[in-house]
């Protein structure tokens, strides 16, 4: 591996000094190192030089073989919306807060990097979904989706109607305050808070999960990821924001479509070789205990 990115949480005052160290590191092994431009301007000299380019944050997965995130999952999904039509692998280091998805601690980043530059890794292929906004027949936006797309009701508005189709086949109109459509990846985001089951992230499905349903018989449902899933909503004078991944919205009108469906790039999540799946379940969520 000879050409490396590394992106960081930006309002992290400890970021600096660790990506000054990681790109000192990696100088030393020859390697080629993306920065932000943002990021570059604070190194010294001597670290501007050689094997270091500045570039911009979305042209960094472009450049280079793996991306290496120092943050929070939060990060890391914005840097995977990048990546995914480069299929470059991402390893996640984990700054503070909950770090799901950044799997790897400041105090493993080395040793782990060591091994993965040998070429001694695995990944995990996680599923993206793109969604898509149809208003009147046109399609208004689209968005590349890791975690959830998420239909939801304003502060003061009442419950809303979204009429579901599952390859243009009528599944129910969920009453709720809104609907989530997670990825195995998201199952333990939102999905999880909601009341949806936990998905072990290889499984090939989509998890559609009504938020506060307004009739107790509608139950979150694991449907294939080949699909395509259809929301229209169907209810007038409503504030209504549809939220990807957690950060970007687009606010909805009457009869907007949401459409959802697997995209065609994968996110390749690099594995700690220091913990398994159930072992972060049970050290992230306490899952299991009493």
């Amino acid at each position: 591996m000879k050409r490396i990115g590394i992106i960081a949480k930006k309002n992290k005052p400890e970021a600096v000094g660790i990506v000054r160290d990681l790109v000192q590191w990696l100088q030393l092994r020859k390697i080629e190192v993306y920065v932000e431009e943002e990021m570059g301007g604070v190194f010294e000299p001597r670290l501007s030089g050689s094997y270091v380019s500045s570039v911009k944050r979305e042209e960094i997965p472009g450049h280079v073989e793996m991306v290496v995130v120092l943050g929070g999952d939060g990060t890391l999904l914005s840097v995977a919306r990048l990546a995914g039509g480069h299929q470059v692998p991402i390893l996640g280091v984990n700054l503070g807060g909950l770090g799901f998805l950044t799997e790897i601690t400041l105090e493993e980043l080395f040793g782990v990097l060591e091994s993965v530059i040998r070429g001694d890794f695995t990944t995990d292929e996680r599923v993206v979904l793109n969604a898509a906004v149809i208003r009147r027949g046109e399609r208004m936006a689209e968005f590349a989706v890791l975690n959830d797309a998420v239909i939801n009701k304003g502060a003061l508005a009442r419950i809303i109607d979204l009429e579901t189709t599952i390859n243009g086949e009528y599944l129910t109109t969920f009453k709720s305050d809104g609907l989530i459509i997670s990825t195995p990846t998201g199952s333990t985001a939102y999905n999880l808070s909601a009341g949806g089951p936990i998905v072990y992230p290889s499984l090939h499905c989509i998890i559609i999960t009504p938020i506060c349903p307004h009739t107790l018989t509608n139950r979150p449902i694991m449907v294939p990821d080949d699909v395509e899933i259809r929301a229209i909503l169907k209810t007038k004078q409503q504030e209504v924001i549809l939220t990807l991944d957690g950060q970007q919205g687009f606010s909805l009108e009457y009869e907007d479509v949401v459409e959802l469906r697997k995209a065609e790039g994968r996110i390749l999540l690099i594995k700690s070789p220091h913990r398994h799946y159930f072992e972060v379940l049970r050290e992230k969520l306490k899952w299991g205990e009493r």
